[in-house]
């Protein structure tokens, strides 16, 4: 009788990513995906020792892909949103995993790619050197946090997304002036929280870019 077939880790990695398209995180298991490649469990485990360790796998390697061809240009700045719109790219073809990403972090190759270009533009941008791990955490946290949230919207079924913009426009719309008053004001310009993410991406990270900026010391 033929033995199981050993997979290799990247082997095992693809089939994750490829589950995580259809499964949503937090139902996702190490039983469901050996039960996808013909295996057993413990077989998984030799790679990886926990689900936690293998969801971090598959995450760092859509960072990792974000970094491939990545080349520094510009000044600081332009290198930390580059960087930034990159990963943003890269997460949004994988929503699922954006979400373990926020969750889980990373410690892979791609992590650290990304965290070594950031540091990098900071140590460019003049700031004293005691403070850039504090504004890198600060940035990284900003980032995470923005990618993870619009991933969130990305997961949405169509129906489902058409349904929210509706009770969206109830509510807004149908805003009592006298309790809401601001809201009824504004309720015809006031767009909902799926809409135009990109250019909101764009200009909360250039004022967290243009604060540090300000701690800059001259010359």
């Amino acid at each position: 009788m033929a033995g199981r077939r050993r997979w290799s880790t990247e082997e095992i990695l693809d089939a994750a990513a490829e589950l995580l398209r259809t499964d949503d995180p937090d139902s996702f298991s190490v039983r469901k995906l050996a039960a996808v490649l013909g295996t057993d469990s413990s077989s998984l485990y030799r790679h990886f020792r926990s689900k936690t360790e293998l969801l971090r796998a598959v995450a760092d390697r859509v960072l990792l892909a974000a970094m491939d061809g990545y080349r520094p240009e510009g000044d600081w700045k332009q290198r930390i949103t580059s960087l930034a719109l990159r990963m943003r790219e890269a997460f949004g073809q994988h929503p699922q995993l954006a979400s373990v990403w926020g969750r889980h972090a990373s410690g892979g190759t791609g992590s650290r790619l990304a965290m070594e270009e950031v540091l990098q533009a900071l140590r460019a941008s003049g700031l004293p050197e005691e403070e850039i791990p504090v504004r890198y955490h600060r940035i990284a946290v900003l980032i995470v946090a923005l990618i993870a949230s619009e991933a969130g919207f990305g997961t949405v079924a169509p129906t489902e997304h058409e349904h929210g913009m509706e009770l969206f426009r109830v509510a807004v719309l149908g805003a009592d002036p006298e309790r809401f008053p601001a809201l009824a004001h504004f309720a015809r310009d006031v767009r909902p929280l799926g809409e135009d993410r990109r250019a909101a991406f764009e200009e909360i990270l250039a004022a967290q870019l243009a604060h540090i900026e300000t701690a800059v010391r001259p010359g």
